[in-house]
């Protein structure tokens, strides 16, 4: 099922999209815990950027695994196979975290009549959200890094350099 797309594997078509969207749900998620302002405008951007990064990373994970196949195995895609398996934990992190702050900003703003949650809630979800970011984003740029180690280095060795390209 996550193999091939049109004959093409899936996984470098996924893996682009994960690539940008985790690190984007990072970004977001960050700025509305630790910026009012934009937190009020963002609404549920990082919520539903959380949730496209749950999704797409067991698909990733998934297509990776039927390319794997494909492919064989070798020490450099089992370290990046190993790396993988760690981010979807994070990913999970930064959903409940986006989903903490959105049940408290909706809470604060519909709090008129009755008293303000204390400051130490929204100082814990900012805590929790550098946190689950850093660490998502760590554990993806880790995951990055390891699969274009796989894919370039044996690939880059064999390539000869014609006379053209020559600096």
């Amino acid at each position: 099922m996550f193999d091939t797309i049109m004959g093409l594997p899936l996984h470098p078509l996924v893996v682009h999209a994960t690539e940008v969207i985790v690190p984007l749900a990072a970004l977001v998620l960050l700025g509305a815990a630790v910026w009012p302002r934009f937190r009020r405008w963002a609404g549920l951007l990082p919520l539903l950027l959380t949730l496209a990064t749950v999704v797409l990373v067991p698909i990733s994970t998934e297509s990776g695994q039927a390319l794997e196949r494909r492919v064989g195995e070798n020490s450099l895609i089992e370290t990046h196979s190993g790396l993988a398996e760690g981010l979807l934990p994070w990913a999970i992190a930064m959903l409940v975290v986006a989903a903490a702050l959105l049940w408290w900003h909706w809470s604060e703003r519909n709090a008129t009549a009755a008293p303000r949650a204390p400051k130490w809630i929204a100082l814990a979800l900012a805590v929790a959200a550098v946190v689950a970011t850093t660490g998502t984003t760590v554990q993806a740029i880790r995951v990055g890094h390891s699969g274009a180690t796989a894919v370039w280095s044996e690939d880059m060795a064999k390539t000869p350099v014609s006379s053209g390209d020559e600096g």
